[in-house]
């Protein structure tokens, strides 16, 4: 079975297409060129004995008594070797074809021992073709010829061992194959260096794709192949008009918000002037308002770019102008705002005012309920960016912490506020998926952990 990783590789898939194409090829190509020799040494082979039997022919005559006789010796010297693999013979034939006396000469290579070959006997001049049994058990090909001289009729035969014809066979496969491996091998590391320069591009994608993810560019860039641009040119029309749309939205919360705002300063105003019951219901309401349009204004806000690529925003700044503002806003009572030492290079994988407004509720919530010290720290813990906030102030009860993160829910109703700064941070949170959680802090009081997306 192949992995489902391996089975959804392009690269796997392109791998094994290749790597069966080349194998397939090579053997048809090792089957095709054995064939092609083999069938050229058995033509070589069985010309090489016709050449044989021809000289043997031109070389015959009959001496004084009328017996066949070669005028010289044929020139292989295998013909005078001891079973040295070529052999040849003559035989006299009886008037049905048949041998009429055993053979009358024959090579030096048979030794003691005759060719016995097919009844048959061909026509004057003609050559046929056999295989037979010869010395020692081995298989000869064989050529004969019948010839009459002075009304003598004569059989004619020249044979050689088939091994002649079997060993180059059988060496030229074993380096064909030896060959063939080496190509084969060559090939497929050709394939596997095509496959990783062709689908290097896609990396370099992937890589553009990444940097835009972790907000270190707006749109892709690189140099890559005109395969690909048209995809490359579509995703950054996407990431533009994505980039317009959160524009849009931006804008038309704010005109939303304005909108609102000024009948509520209207109202605020109108009310300021006299000190009844109703002035301070109509200011009570319109501060209320205030709030529920700022919350409901941050949460469009975050919605419309929790998911934009391409944000990123760096902790450490963030971090000390929140507390710069802090110290202004709560100087009356004198806190030691402190810093956790903050990696440079850490960043928030999200819109800046989001992170301002997350921050700014925590470390606003912390420095009304500190006794007299609060301290944040940032840092990266399993790929996500991790924020605490400490206060040693009274701290919540366990069993009210997940309350308080509810809209409208106060911890205590002599502190001011609106019950909207945990909310807030919260849904912010979740829409970046990341999240708040409560705890006891080592400072005695409520220690804030917020978790958010990081830039790798």
């Amino acid at each position: 079975m192949i992995p489902a990783t391996l089975r959804g590789s392009l690269r796997f898939r392109l791998l094994l297409g290749t790597l069966f194409w080349i194998a397939a090829s090579l053997v048809v190509a090792a089957w095709g060129l054995g064939n092609l020799f083999r069938q050229h040494v058995e033509s070589q082979f069985h010309a090489q004995l016709k050449t044989h039997l021809d000289q043997l022919t031109a070389q015959l005559a009959l001496d004084d008594a009328g017996r066949p006789t070669l005028a010289t010796s044929l020139s292989d010297p295998r013909f005078n070797r001891p079973l040295g693999g070529l052999y040849w013979q003559i035989d006299r034939l009886a008037g049905t074809g048949a041998p009429a006396a055993p053979a009358v000469m024959r090579s030096r290579s048979l030794w003691d021992q005759v060719l016995r070959v097919p009844a048959d006997t061909p026509a004057t001049g003609d050559v046929h073709q056999h295989r037979i049994v010869g010395p020692d058990g081995a298989m000869l090909g064989m050529v004969e010829r019948s010839v009459t001289i002075n009304a003598q009729r004569l059989r004619l035969i020249v044979g050689a061992d088939e091994n002649l014809m079997r060993e180059p066979v059988t060496r030229f496969n074993e380096e064909l194959w030896l060959a063939l491996g080496l190509l084969g091998l060559g090939l497929a590391l050709a394939a596997l260096v095509q496959v990783f320069v062709g689908l290097a591009p896609l990396r370099k994608l992937r890589d553009a794709l990444g940097r835009v993810r972790s907000g270190e560019t707006q749109r892709m860039e690189g140099d890559f192949p005109v395969e690909i641009m048209p995809l490359v040119g579509e995703f950054n029309t996407v990431l533009a008009q994505n980039a317009d749309v959160v524009e849009r939205a931006r804008t038309q919360a704010g005109n939303l918000a304005h909108a609102l705002k000024t009948p509520l300063s209207v109202l605020a105003n109108a009310a300021a002037g006299t000190d009844d019951a109703l002035a301070r219901l109509v200011a009570s309401q319109v501060e209320s308002a205030r709030k529920q349009v700022d919350y409901h204004l941050s949460r469009a806000q975050a919605a419309a770019t929790a998911r934009l690529p391409g944000v990123r925003t760096g902790v450490g700044p963030v971090v000390d102008g929140l507390l710069r503002a802090m110290r202004r806003i709560h100087a009356e009572r004198n806190l030691d705002l402190r810093v956790r030492p903050i990696p440079a290079n850490l960043a928030f994988r999200g819109e800046e005012q989001d992170l301002q407004e997350m921050l700014g509720n925590l470390l606003d919530n912390a420095c009304k309920w500190a006794a007299g010290r609060v301290e944040i720290g940032a840092g990266i813990e399993d790929d996500r960016l991790v924020i605490r906030v400490d206060d040693d102030g009274k701290g919540i009860v366990a069993a009210q912490r997940q309350a308080t993160l509810r809209r409208g829910v106060r911890a205590d109703e002599q502190v001011p506020g609106s019950g909207l700064g945990l909310a807030i941070v919260d849904d912010l949170a979740r829409m970046y998926g990341g999240a708040i959680v409560l705890a006891d802090s080592p400072l005695g009081g409520l220690q804030a952990i917020l978790t958010l997306p990081a830039v790798p």
